[in-house]
């Protein structure tokens, strides 16, 4: 592509700097969501967002992150390298600019890029802030140009380092130990995750990942390519893999609707639950927005009068909703927007109204086609419609059972819950236990002043393989659902919970450490991310972390939560030290019960987040449906994480 043009200049002049980066250190938070695991991997999604932009601009199509040695980050691009000209208003290179400015970059230049990824526009110089080291080579106009960075200051100007054909940028850079005081390791199968969605959402570029801290089977360091011709049809049948379709093909289009690019897929599976994932610029957008709500009112219009068209509702005797259309159905929606308007409480919702229409349109024209050029997969998805609204007709009788008994205070809650005296949910706990045993020491040693346990029968039902109406019908549901105080939604969204009544800020899922507990705790998860997902996402949810071993010699006692600690400590007392392995709760006293697990003071809670939605929705669906081999290969992959009782 030639530069010839004023609009395809990019150079020093398009490099705006909007304010200072005096205090991204001070407050890496608001740059990058937090300075825990998830901040850490935040960086390298910056860095490489720099080249999905020079991709989606029709300049780059090779990426390369890899993972070094000492945690360290390198990104390689083939783009056309950031410029390095002398930036007027700044009097330095506009690669220093960039690389030391806050908001500096061509993305604020119209001319450059019409569109680009990242939520805040922090860019590299964020990352820059945030590394104790990092350094810029830059492939341009035949040259190599390079400089180096320490905490976000340049150590020495731009400097030409030699000559090259190649055009692009490479950055390597180190996380500050002084900010992520947490961790400073990055996870491959993390990153692997985000470069599999990127290479989905923007098909034709190729991005290869290496890890150089871990080897294959054969020596070579561990690495995988990412690449997709068809894009988001090729991410809908990896997301519904362990799935069984209904339908022969993905559904799917991509084109320009008022202005807006559009790029949407979708099929429908024999499960009950609906997987919709939705991207704004190749941000996740979970909380949804105005292109969900174009997709949603698109897909039920069309579908709708289909239906009312073939005459397969004539003997239906009530009304068909908005839901069971979307029941069984995954779909991906992904939109390109100049200027997204982000709201939400993690700005992850799209406000922009024009895209309702745009995307509402494109779906109504693509199902239209479809429906009418495959009527056998057209009247099977009608069919599986009117299951869905005959299933919710079931379900509303089931659910206004849960509805009568939380509505009813105090005298309404499930007799097996041991019930806090606090009446603030920001200050209130509650314990979801497997077992009345458990569940008797864990009432004893807790705090009753803001501790609530709740015990739970065997294992609840598996929500993946069930209907909604036996999941409203089953007893330790009804009793979460109950003991928690939310009500379960409307006819249009009968999951949306009424989180302004929900009792505890905290709820614990607390099992014994074997395989069974595992088990449950998968059980409690699987129905908490189908049906209570918001409880989630509002970072509501923990999972107990119990004790393995008991080391004791005389009046010296610790705990230990793996081998390698109850190694250590048996090394540390010597010969004559006693071991206990807690095969589950019931075998600790209260007072080892509280000490361990339950007291805040000492205790660990590991808060359940949802990283990726996609991934999350697909693992889900793989552990508890009913395909095994992805299963098995999952659990041999991950066994040695994996505790395997004899």
């Amino acid at each position: 592509m030639s530069d010839s043009t004023n609009q395809n200049q990019y150079s020093a002049d398009s490099i705006q700097a909007l304010e200072g980066m005096e205090h991204v250190r001070m407050r890496p938070s608001m740059y990058i969501g937090d300075v825990g695991v998830r901040g850490l991997h935040h960086l390298v999604y910056e860095v490489v967002d720099n080249s999905i932009d020079e991709a989606l601009a029709g300049y780059c199509d090779q990426i390369r992150v890899t993972i070094n040695e000492d945690n360290s980050i390198t990104t390689e691009d083939n783009g056309r390298g950031i410029p390095v000209g002398l930036h007027k208003k700044e009097g330095v290179s506009a690669l220093e600019v960039v690389m030391t400015k806050i908001g500096a970059g061509g993305k604020f230049d119209k001319d450059s890029y019409k569109v680009s990824g990242g939520l805040h526009g922090v860019g590299v110089s964020c990352v820059n802030a945030l590394s104790s080291s990092l350094q810029a080579t830059v492939y341009r106009e035949g040259k190599i140009w390079e400089q180096q960075y320490e905490r976000g200051k340049a150590l020495a100007p731009v400097a030409e380092t030699g000559t090259s054909d190649r055009n692009g940028t490479t950055v390597t850079f180190k996380p500050d130990p002084e900010i992520f005081k947490q961790t400073l390791e990055y996870s491959y199968d993390t990153l692997a995750q985000r470069m599999r969605e990127l290479a989905y959402l923007n098909k034709g570029i190729t991005i290869v990942l290496t890890d150089k801290r871990t080897q294959d089977d054969k020596g070579e360091d561990l690495s995988e390519t990412f690449h997709s011709k068809e894009g988001l049809s090729e991410f809908i049948r990896f997301l519904d893999q362990t799935r069984e379709p209904i339908i022969g093909h993905v559904i799917s289009m991509e084109g320009d609707k008022n202005g807006i690019p559009v790029e949407v897929a979708m099929i429908y599976n024999t499960s009950f639950s609906e997987n919709l994932h939705s991207y704004v610029n190749n941000i996740n957008t979970h909380e949804g927005g105005t292109h969900l709500s174009g997709f949603r009112r698109g897909l039920t219009t069309t579908l709708k009068k289909y239906a009312d068209n073939s005459g397969l509702l004539d003997k239906l005797k009530f009304e068909i909703a908005g839901d069971d259309f979307r029941e069984g159905l995954t779909a991906i929606v992904s939109v390109k927007v100049a200027e997204p308007q982000f709201e939400g409480q993690t700005k992850t919702k799209l406000g922009n109204r024009e895209v309702t229409s745009a995307v509402s349109q494109a779906v109504s024209e693509m199902l239209e086609n479809y429906l009418e050029e495959n009527p056998n997969d057209a009247k099977t998805i009608v069919q599986k419609v009117i299951l869905a609204a005959q299933a919710r007709h079931a379900a509303r009788k089931a659910r206004e059972m849960v509805q009568r008994k939380t509505v009813m205070s105090g005298g309404g809650l499930p007799g097996k819950l041991s019930d806090c005296s606090e009446q603030d949910p920001a200050r209130c706990e509650v314990f979801l236990v497997e077992g009345d045993s458990a569940g008797g020491t864990a009432k004893q040693g807790r705090d009753r002043n803001f501790q609530a346990i709740l015990p739970l029968r065997g294992k609840i039902l598996n929500v993946e393989k069930a209907m909604q109406h036996k999941v409203f019908e089953n007893e330790e549901i009804r009793n979460i659902y109950t003991a928690l105080g939310v009500t379960i939604g409307t006819e249009e969204d009968s999951k949306a919970l009424n989180l302004e009544k929900l009792r505890y800020h905290k709820i614990v899922i607390m099992c014994d450490a074997d395989v069974d507990g595992s088990h449950i705790a998968t059980l409690i998860l699987t129905f908490l991310f189908r049906y209570m997902r918001e409880l989630i996402e509002s970072g509501y949810v923990y999972i107990a972390t119990p004790p393995l071993y008991l080391v004791k010699k005389g009046a010296k006692k610790s705990y230990a939560w793996n081998d390698d600690q109850r190694d250590r400590l048996i090394q540390e007392y010597g010969q004559g030290s006693n071991v206990q392995r807690y095969k589950g709760l019931g075998e600790m006293n209260a007072e080892q019960l509280w000490d361990t697990t339950m007291n805040p003071e000492d205790r660990t809670l590991r808060q359940v987040t949802i990283e990726n939605g996609g991934e999350a929705d697909r693992i889900f669906s793989m552990l508890m449906g009913d395909e095994v081999p992805p299963r098995r290969e999952f659990i041999e992959k991950n066994a040695v994480y994996a505790n395997i009782d004899a």
